[in-house]
C-alpha cells in the first residue's frame, strides 16, 4: 500500500474530513485492494489454498450468551493447525467466530473489530447489538466472490443485547444473510453432531456454568464424529476457546478455568463413552 501522506508529512484530506462512520466504506474509497473481497484471483476453485476452521457452538442463559469453539484447522484429510483462534472478542459485549477458510476468517474478524472501534469512536456510542450483527452481514456479502471460488467464510456472531437485557445468537449464509438463533446454535463440519448434544442437554435455565460445561460436551461429541473437529487435547494441554458475555461484558475464560472442565468431560467420558443422558420430561 502506498504511504497516505504526502511530501509534507501531512494526512490527505479524506483522512481528516467528515465521513461514513464504517470503516469498511473508507478503506473501500481510499484503499480497496486492502479488503478481501476486491482482490483478484486467477480462474479455479481455491479452497484447496487455505487451511478450515470448523466446530463453533454458542448458547444463551440467563443474563448472557457462550461462545466456544475447537482448535483445530484443516487442509482436505491433513490437520493443519491443533491450536488455532477461532474465537474473537469483537467489543465490550459481542465476539465472533469463524468457520470456513481460516484466513480470510481472522481477517474478517480483526477487521470487524475494527468496523465496530471506528464506528464508536465518530459517533460517540456503540451500535446496537442489531447494528453490528447488520454490519458483519454486509461484511460477510462483500466477501461472495472469493466465496464463489470456494474460499468461503460463515461466521457466528453472538453478544449481550444491553436493551433487551440477555444474550443474543446471529448466523449468517456465504452471500452475507443475517439469521438470529434462539436458545443454542453450530456451524461447521461438526455442528450436526454438536447441535444434537445441544438438543439432549440445553435448558431454559442453565447457569453460566452449566452452559459452559454444556458447550465442551458439545464439541467433545463433534470431534467423536467429525474427524475436522478436534476434541480436548489433554497431553498437549489444547482445550477448547470459551467466551462469556453478560452485562459486564466480554470474558474469555483462563485456560486453567476451561482445561478443568474439559478434563471433567473427558473424565465422564470413560464411565459414560456416549456423555451423559437428557433427563425425561
Amino acid at each position: 500500500m502506498v504511504s497516505p501522506f504526502d511530501g509534507a508529512g501531512r494526512l490527505p484530506a479524506a483522512f481528516l474530513s467528515p465521513g461514513s462512520s464504517s470503516f469498511v466504506d473508507f478503506l473501500a474509497a481510499q484503499a480497496p485492494e486492502l479488503l478481501p473481497g476486491r482482490r483478484p484471483l486467477p480462474e479455479g476453485a481455491a479452497e484447496e489454498l487455505t487451511p478450515h476452521a470448523t466446530t463453533i457452538v454458542a448458547l444463551t442463559f440467563p443474563g448472557g450468551v457462550v461462545l466456544a469453539g475447537d482448535r483445530r484447522a484443516t487442509s482436505g484429510n491433513v490437520i493443519a493447525h491443533r491450536n488455532m483462534e477461532k474465537v474473537y472478542r469483537s467489543d465490550e459485549f459481542s465476539a465472533v467466530a469463524i468457520a470456513g477458510a481460516a484466513a480470510l476468517g481472522i481477517e474478517l474478524a480483526r477487521l470487524f473489530q475494527m468496523e465496530l472501534e471506528h464506528y464508536e469512536k465518530r459517533e460517540g456510542r456503540r451500535l446496537s447489538l442489531d447494528g453490528k450483527a447488520n454490519r458483519l452481514g454486509a461484511m460477510v456479502r462483500g466477501n461472495l466472490a472469493l466465496a464463489m471460488q470456494g474460499l468461503a467464510v460463515v461466521p457466528l456472531f453472538a453478544g449481550y443485547d444491553e436493551d433487551r437485557g440477555g444474550g443474543r445468537v446471529f448466523s449468517y449464509d456465504p452471500a452475507g444473510g443475517r439469521y438470529e438463533e434462539h436458545r443454542f446454535h453450530s456451524i461447521g463440519s461438526g455442528s450436526v453432531y454438536a447441535k444434537g448434544a445441544l438438543k439432549k442437554l440445553y435448558r431454559d435455565d442453565l447457569s453460566a456454568e452449566d452452559t459452559v460445561l454444556v458447550a465442551v460436551q458439545a464439541l467433545y461429541d463433534a470431534a467423536e464424529d467429525d474427524a475436522a473437529t478436534g476434541g480436548p487435547d489433554v497431553h498437549r494441554r489444547i482445550f477448547p476457546i470459551v467466551a462469556v458475555i453478560t452485562e459486564e461484558g466480554y470474558r474469555r475464560l483462563p485456560e486453567a478455568e476451561v482445561a478443568a472442565v474439559a478434563e471433567a468431560v473427558v473424565a465422564g467420558r470413560a464411565e459414560r463413552p456416549d456423555g451423559p443422558g437428557a433427563p425425561l420430561r
